[in-house]
C-alpha cells in the first residue's frame, strides 16, 4: 500500500522522534581556540543581498565575566576573544553572514552575547538561524541606531513581516545578551533576559537548518561565549532504519545512501552504527543509485544485498544495503528474497529524496 505524502511524512516523523534521544546535545563556540585574524574552521562567510561577504576576524576585546563579582560594586573587565566582523560596506541591502557549516539544528536554545562597535548607517548585531541558504532563514538582530529588536524571516530572499519591539535602548559599546529557543514551530527570542518576540511559524515554516552570526551594511559588531544546546538532528531515514531494526534484530548492518555533495560520491544517511552517518559510500553503492539494479556479495560468513531506493516516477533515488549471516547452501537468490520485505518496508514510506535525508 502506498501512503499519501502528508502520511508518509507523518508516520517518519513519529518515529523519528520516538527513537530520539530524550538528552540533548551542547556546542560552545570557543573562539579563543583560533588565532587572531585567523579565518574560522568550520565557518562560511557569505552575504545575503548586495554586495561582497563580510570581513570576519577573531579579535580580543574587554568582556565582563558572565558570573558577576560577588562583592558589591565590584567591576572588573578581562581581555577575551571575540568574533567580529570588521568591514564596513555602506550598502543599505547589505547582510554579512557567518554560518556554521559542520551541523544542522532542529529544537535548540542558543545564547550569545553581543556587543555593536561602530557604523554609521547602521549599528546592527543578530543570529540568523535554521538556515537553507542564503535565501531562506530566520533572523533574530537588534540595532543601537533604531534602538529596535526585530525577528524576521527570509523567505525565497524576500524580507517577511517584522515582529519585536521598538523604542529600545541598546546602547553600542556594551556587551547584551541574546537568547533565541526554536521547539518546532515555535520561536522565543528575548534580549538581556527579556523576552521580546514570541512566534509560532506554522505557514512555510523553516525545518532543520544551520545558525550563523548576522550583521547589516556597514555594521561593526561583535559576538562572545555564544552557546547552543540542542536535540541532536537525524535525518528521516535513521527513524526507518532503527525500526527495521527492532523487527529484524539478527542483521548484521543496515545502512542507506544518498547521493553526495560531489559529483559521482555517496554517503551514509542512516545506519546501525550511527557514527557512519555522514561518511562516503563505496563505488559499489554509486553504481547500484545510477544503475538502478540491485548487488550481491559475499564476504566471510556475511552476505551483503544493495538495492535501489526509488522516487515516485520509478527512477533510482538512493540504496540500502542489508547485510545478513551467511548459511550453508547460501545463493544469491535467496539472499535477494531474505532483503527483500526490509527494502519493501523502507521503500512504502519514502517517495522523494527529502523523505530520507530532509
Amino acid at each position: 500500500m502506498i501512503l499519501p505524502s502528508c502520511f508518509r511524512r507523518l508516520l517518519i516523523w513519529e518515529l523519528l522522534l520516538l527513537a530520539s534521544p530524550t538528552f540533548g546535545a551542547e556546542k560552545t563556540f570557543d573562539f579563543g581556540e583560533w588565532r587572531q585574524s585567523q579565518t574560522l574552521p568550520g565557518f562560511r562567510s557569505t552575504v545575503t543581498g548586495k554586495g561582497k561577504p563580510g570581513e570576519w576576524k577573531v579579535l580580543l576585546d574587554d568582556v565582563a565575566p558572565l558570573l558577576q563579582p560577588i562583592s558589591p560594586g565590584a567591576h572588573f573587565d578581562t581581555k577575551q576573544a571575540v568574533l567580529a566582523q570588521v568591514a564596513q560596506e555602506p550598502t543599505d541591502e547589505h547582510f554579512p553572514l557567518l554560518i556554521y557549516e559542520d551541523a544542522m539544528f532542529g529544537d535548540f536554545t542558543l545564547t550569545t552575547r553581543f556587543k555593536t562597535v561602530k557604523g554609521v548607517i547602521e549599528q546592527m548585531a543578530g543570529i540568523a538561524f535554521r538556515i537553507q541558504n542564503e535565501s531562506n532563514y530566520y533572523v533574530v538582530r537588534a540595532s543601537s541606531l533604531g534602538n529596535t529588536f526585530k525577528f524576521y524571516k527570509v523567505l525565497n530572499g524576500e524580507r517577511g513581516p517584522l515582529v519585536g519591539a521598538d523604542d529600545l535602548q541598546i546602547p553600542s559599546g556594551v556587551w547584551h545578551e541574546l537568547k533565541v529557543e526554536c521547539k518546532e514551530s515555535q520561536i522565543r527570542c528575548a534580549l538581556d533576559g527579556k523576552e521580546l518576540v514570541s512566534v509560532n511559524d506554522k505557514v512555510n515554516a523553516l525545518g532543520s537548518g544551520k545558525i550563523g552570526f548576522w550583521t547589516k551594511s556597514d555594521s561593526v559588531s561583535y559576538f562572545t561565549d555564544a552557546k547552543i544546546v540542542y536535540t541532536p538532528f537525524q535525518p528521516p531515514a535513521q527513524a526507518l532504519v532503527r525500526e527495521m531494526l527492532k523487527r529484524y534484530p539478527r542483521l548484521l548492518a543496515l545502512k542507506v545512501y544518498v547521493p553526495g555533495k560531489e559529483p559521482g560520491s555517496t554517503r551514509v544517511v542512516a545506519s546501525k552504527n550511527e557514527n557512519e552517518i555522514g561518511t562516503p559510500g563505496t563505488k559499489t553503492e554509486r553504481e547500484v543509485i545510477t544503475r538502478g539494479e540491485t548487488y550481491y556479495g559475499k564476504e566471510g560468513d556475511a552476505v551483503s544485498v544493495i538495492v535501489p531506493l526509488r522516487d515516485r516516477n520509478g527512477d533510482s533515488m538512493a540504496a540500502v544495503r542489508v547485510v545478513m549471516k551467511s548459511f550453508p547452501g547460501q545463493t544469491e537468490a535467496n539472499a535477494i528474497v531474505r532483503a527483500t520485505p526490509i527494502v519493501k518496508s523502507i521503500q512504502d514510506q519514502i517517495r522523494t529524496i527529502e523523505d530520507l535525508a530532509e
